[in-house]
This record gives C-alpha cells, sequence and structure tokens, in this order.
C-alpha cells in the first residue's frame, strides 16, 4: 500500500465577508461587532473576501492583520475582476479564489440518531458526527450544539444550533422556544440581532430554501 500523500478536492464550509466598498477600517470594525455575538463560533475561523460589489483598490495587507487581530483566519478573495487585483491579492498572502459549482452534499451515510436528555449549559459543546441530533432538554447561553444532520430542540435555545455542518443544505433546526445567539444551517447562519421579533420565543423551524435562510413557524 503507498504511504505517499494524496491531493484530492473537497468541501469545506466558509464564512464569507462581502465588501461594498474598500473601507478597511468599517469592515474590520462590522466584523469586530459580529464575533462579539458569537465568539465560540468564530474563534480561529476561515474566511473568505467577496470583493465582487467594490470598484476601488483594497488594502489587502491592512484587512488580512485586522482580521487576523480579531482572531480570524483569512484565507482567500473572491471576486477579483482582473489581472492586476489578483496580484495584488497574492501579494498580500492570500489566496485567489474562485467560486465552486459543485453542490455540497450529505454524509453518504447518516448514524442512528444522537440524543441528549440533559440540559446543555454554558461552555459545553456536542457535536452529532454523520447524524441527527435531538436535544430534550434547553441549550442554554454559550453552549453550542452541532450536528451534521437535523437538530431538534424540546426546550429553550439560547445558544449556538449550527445544522448540516459537513455541508447538507437539506438540514433543519427545530426548536420550541427560539431565543438564539446564533443558528446555522450548512455555512449560512444568522445572529440573534438578523431574527425578526416575530420568531424570538416561538416554535419554529429553521432551514434553506432556495439558498434563503427562512423561518417557519410551526403551530402544533
Amino acid at each position: 500500500m503507498s504511504q505517499n500523500p494524496d491531493l484530492k478536492g473537497s468541501s469545506f464550509t466558509l464564512s464569507v465577508l462581502h465588501l461594498s466598498d474598500n473601507d478597511v477600517s468599517n469592515a474590520v470594525h462590522f466584523l469586530k461587532q459580529k464575533i462579539e455575538q458569537a465568539p465560540a463560533f468564530f474563534a480561529h475561523a476561515p474566511v473568505v473576501l467577496n470583493i465582487t460589489q467594490v470598484e476601488s483598490d483594497i488594502d489587502f495587507l491592512a484587512l488580512k492583520l485586522g482580521i487576523e487581530e480579531l482572531g480570524m483566519i483569512p484565507v482567500g478573495v473572491a471576486g477579483s475582476k482582473d489581472k492586476r487585483t489578483q496580484t495584488l491579492v497574492s501579494e498580500a498572502g492570500l489566496a485567489v479564489m474562485t467560486a465552486s459549482k459543485a453542490p455540497a452534499v450529505a454524509p453518504a451515510k447518516m448514524e442512528p440518531v444522537q440524543i441528549v436528555r440533559s440540559p446543555v449549559r454554558s461552555g459545553q459543546q456536542i457535536y452529532a458526527k454523520d447524524r441527527d441530533l435531538v436535544i430534550l432538554n434547553h441549550v442554554s447561553a454559550g453552549a453550542e450544539v452541532i450536528a451534521d444532520g437535523t437538530i431538534h430542540i424540546h426546550g429553550k435555545l439560547r445558544g449556538r444550533a449550527i445544522a448540516g455542518a459537513s455541508g447538507s443544505t437539506e438540514a433543519k433546526i427545530i426548536c420550541n422556544d427560539l431565543q438564539p445567539e446564533l443558528v446555522s444551517i450548512a455555512g449560512h447562519y444568522w445572529l440573534s440581532d438578523q431574527i425578526e421579533s416575530e420568531y424570538w420565543g416561538k416554535k419554529v423551524m429553521f432551514g434553506l430554501t432556495d439558498g434563503t435562510l427562512r423561518f417557519d413557524i410551526l403551530t402544533i
């Protein structure tokens, strides 16, 4: 059997910071505010910079250093319109990235559901790899529940819930009382300040529809 390294294509969940202009300090300040709302979720997390809407030159090195100081890892830039911009990106030590058209998929084989009966307390993290996750209790603020499949929470969700962690866009988050710090499906996420008040404290289902995050209030 060969012991040589192997190089294969794969897909990973990455946060994407979409820039609207070349104001580096404004972009770093915006990211800092988001990180303060869910520091554990963003700590050491890779981030891609999308510059599709930016018309002027960007100080990529300053932006890279600013993001690193916040504890995230800038890995590349998407949306470069010309070779000159791509050269500036490379000189800053960032990768020139192009969007992949390959859809993310769920694991080929899902394992039996993981059931947690006790409360998930602040500082705890539970990860249901290749399976759905059912929490028969509350998820406290500062706690994090993650599943490659769907997450069902029969109590209050006050912490972070991350479903479809391996890329499944069909995953859902269902909870009896929505009060989260963050909810995420396949790398697409909303922080608490992005959630409309009409869904707060309600029994809801959260998922992706045609690439757009949405809540549905459950009446049963």
